[in-house]
């Protein structure tokens, strides 16, 4: 088959269409993370009810990608994705009306429904399309876009939350992303590869599934998906809580901005990315997981700046985890790889369900200490997984 080739037009404009699906998924899905503390108040709710409005869309997500690997294969990678996008961001205007808390969790229940057909997809568009040479460049500016789309929707919300209300605030997110599912469906090019719209169906996917599983590498490497996304949003859901409330006292406008941190995290998903290539996945992948402990450790410091810092450090560290863990699946897996794909993805977003939830008791019972405590944990559990991937074996 013929390659998507670097310096190419195609090469440029799939690039570019991968950046916005990235970017569109993600800025909507993480809309309310930045204004759980106001959902606790105008709902009347606890810090981790008010998480539902992010762990449900993740938990349903998780699950939908499993079998939204197996329309793509059936109907075509774009086709899924550009249909995924526009319920999104149709999903994302209609949350802003929610009357009451239960229609708000129902609404971003049914939001993760739709969004499953861009991540798990993107991830297998790369791994077909493109030179495999390049994989872990390409998949660190897809990752870039979930990293900016992450931040802008954060940075969004937060400021139109000040200026009107969060009602208005996912309106506007929502119509933005409208726009770039547009522009998205000019710019892909369609797949080309050789297993595009093959014979498919749930027996198929179900064995290719259990050829997955006795992959005690690919095991690895979706364990450790759990644990970074399980430690990531954990760490971002329950700052907010910190950062509103005395000696720190922000606004919405301002705990928004501090998510600019994100840029680190666009730089480092290409750049360890990158790095990965030239050095190998399993070296590069241990430094960033220790800049994620290195960066927790880090927002203990009651000083603003360090917590900032901490931050951004963890936010490096995280994307440049998630890029080379990402394209590694790819690699591993060797066929199937959009079902590869979607076992990594489903303990990725379970993770950022179960434990973006449970984190809420430790904020409860230890405050930002526990919260820390518990995402240390979790990162040291990504060692020996990472030694065990290395090693190889099926």
């Amino acid at each position: 088959m013929t390659y998507i080739q670097e310096g190419t037009r195609n090469y440029k404009l799939a690039s570019l269409a991968l950046f916005l699906g990235g970017f569109v998924t993600f800025s909507i899905l993480y809309t309310t993370q930045p204004l759980m503390p106001i959902f606790t108040r105008e709902f009347h709710v606890s810090a981790p009810a008010a998480s539902l409005t992010l762990s449900l869309s993740t938990g349903v997500l998780a699950v939908v990608m499993l079998f939204a690997a197996g329309l793509s294969d059936a109907f075509g990678k774009k086709k899924i994705m550009l249909l995924s996008m526009l319920c999104t961001s149709l999903l994302g205007i209609a949350t802003s009306w929610s009357p009451n808390f239960f229609t708000l969790i129902s609404l971003r229940a049914l939001l993760g429904v739709f969004i499953a057909g861009v991540p798990s997809i993107a991830m297998a568009y790369v791994s077909e399309e493109f030179h495999p040479g390049g994989i872990g460049k390409v998949m660190g500016l897809y990752i870039s876009g979930t990293s900016i789309g992450g931040m802008a929707g954060r940075i969004i919300t937060g400021a139109l939350t000040d200026m009107f209300s969060w009602r208005m605030a996912l309106m506007c997110v929502g119509i933005l992303t409208l726009i770039l599912t547009v522009i998205f469906s000019l710019t892909l090019p369609a797949p080309r590869g050789h297993n595009e719209k093959k014979a498919s169906g749930w027996r198929s996917a179900w064995n290719a599934y259990q050829s997955h599983l006795k992959s005690k590498k690919l095991l690895a490497l979706v364990l450790l998906a759990f644990l970074l996304m399980g430690s990531f949003v954990t760490l971002y859901n329950y700052i907010g809580f910190m950062l509103e409330a005395p000696p720190y006292e922000l606004s919405q406008t301002l705990i928004g901005f501090i998510f600019i941190v994100y840029i680190t995290g666009t730089f480092s998903s290409v750049y360890m990315g990158k790095k990965a290539d030239l050095h190998g996945n399993a070296p590069i992948l241990k430094i960033s997981l220790a800049l994620m402990m290195l960066g927790a450790v880090l927002t203990l410091i009651p000083l603003l700046g360090v917590k900032i810092l901490g931050m951004a450090l963890f936010t490096f560290g995280f994307f440049g985890c998630h890029s080379i863990a990402s394209a590694w699946v790819g690699q591993a897996a060797g066929h199937h790889k959009a079902q590869a794909s979607s076992l990594y993805l489903l303990l990725y977003y379970l993770g950022s369900s179960l434990v973006g939830s449970f984190g809420g008791f430790f904020w409860i019972h230890f405050q930002w200490t526990g919260v820390v405590a518990l995402i240390f944990v979790l990162l040291a559990l990504g060692f020996p997984l990472v030694r065990y991937a290395e090693k190889g074996g099926h």
